[in-house]
């Protein structure tokens, strides 16, 4: 499988090519990436303490080396990376290449209706590793997806105070996805959609006057320093792509014991960093808070509008999802993931939402333990 190598994988990267001609025997050696810095939450969990969990099941058989940041592939290169081998496994935001994956993307179209991070991120897994259409996007394009990530509710981090939809008009604010883009023009303000690592630099020079984020946000990427002022205005949460994709080729020469260390060490890792990251989301927020950074709960008119849009996004996402990403099926693909959420929603009901050894048993025996023995094989 051979894929043009896009213009966006770094230097480094394309360095680094010639010495990954893996294959699956004892001792495996591998890179996996995430372009978030070391310390954010998808990263540290999903990738740093995940290469730890791998060696420990695999007793040292597979030795993930991890990068982080963007030293290998610029954020929009991630699906590419995977695809041209230059890295085996990554994380990958879809929301960077939306004409390459529009089933996943026009399911994060409702990213904006939902605020339960762990319920989300179990039920985009689930729904990603079992649906016909979604399964062949990630065939089409070359990836195994093992496993998913969802944020913390995206609030609102800004130069000066935007507690309403006054103080909300004319700003230019960062966004990721079209949804929350569609409800900031209703608003009145007006929507950039740049890369999270371009955040800083944008507040900073003033080509944004507000981003939205996770909380995280503020302390791992030091926005505190450039927006001095964060207001609590739910803009929706994301998990659109993989925390773990994996290179098909690379799968696919894998023995079956090596796969079956990846998907428990997905199990662990991606419920761990669900409870981890919404924990940092609140602390980082009380420290923020401590240096300086004025928080604010919005007016009722501009949480007003939010509530609104949701209303009309929920009764159109499907007419979206055939429109604007071609999704013939489009009906029958989100009423799958709304009931998969749903399914979700009833099996975390009474699990104690704290306990990560619980919560991983829990994907493993309703998410990893039901996938096929060929899972991604063919």
């Amino acid at each position: 499988m051979t894929y043009k190598t896009n213009k966006l994988v770094t230097g480094a990267a394309l360095l680094l090519m010639p010495a990954l001609s893996v294959t699956a025997h004892a001792e495996t050696s591998f890179i996996a990436n995430s372009f978030y810095d070391q310390q954010h939450p998808l990263s540290q969990y999903g990738y740093v303490e995940w290469a730890d969990t791998v060696r420990k099941l695999s007793n040292g058989d597979l030795d993930p080396q991890v990068y982080t940041g963007t030293v290998l592939l610029a954020p929009r290169a991630s699906l590419q990376g995977i695809r041209d081998n230059v890295v085996q496994v990554a994380h990958h935001a879809a929301v960077y290449t939306p004409s390459d994956l529009p089933v996943a993307n026009a399911l994060q179209e409702l990213g904006f209706n939902y605020d339960d991070p762990l319920v989300a991120a179990l039920a985009v897994a689930d729904f990603s590793m079992n649906n016909p259409t979604q399964l062949k996007e990630w065939k089409d394009n070359g990836i195994v997806y093992l496993g998913a990530y969802t944020t913390p509710p995206y609030m609102m981090f800004c130069r000066e105070p935007v507690r309403n939809l006054e103080e909300f008009k004319g700003k230019r604010i960062r966004t990721a996805g079209s949804t929350v883009s569609a409800w900031v023009e209703s608003a009145g303000g007006v929507p950039v959609n740049v890369p999270s690592s371009e955040m800083y630099s944008g507040l900073d020079r003033g080509s944004l006057d507000c981003a939205t984020n996770a909380t995280n946000d503020l302390i791992d990427r030091s926005l505190w320093e450039v927006a001095p002022y964060t207001t609590l205005l739910p803009t929706g949460m994301y998990w659109s792509g993989p925390e773990w994709g994996f290179n098909i080729d690379f799968w696919q020469g894998l023995t079956n014991q090596q796969r079956e260390v990846f998907k428990e060490a997905a199990a662990k890792a991606m419920t761990r960093m669900e409870v981890q990251y919404m924990k940092r989301a609140h602390d980082a927020l009380k420290e923020a808070e401590a240096k300086g950074t004025h928080v604010y709960q919005p007016s009722a008119d501009l949480m007003a509008s939010v509530e609104d849009f949701r209303n009309k996004a929920i009764n159109m996402i499907s007419v979206k999802a055939h429109d604007k990403y071609g999704l013939d099926n489009a009906d029958q693909t989100v009423n799958a993931f709304m009931m998969t959420y749903e399914k979700w929603q009833h099996l975390l009901k009474d699990v104690d939402r704290t306990d990560e050894e619980a919560l991983a048993e829990l994907a493993m025996k309703q998410i990893y333990n039901k996938l096929p023995q060929d899972y991604g094989l063919n």
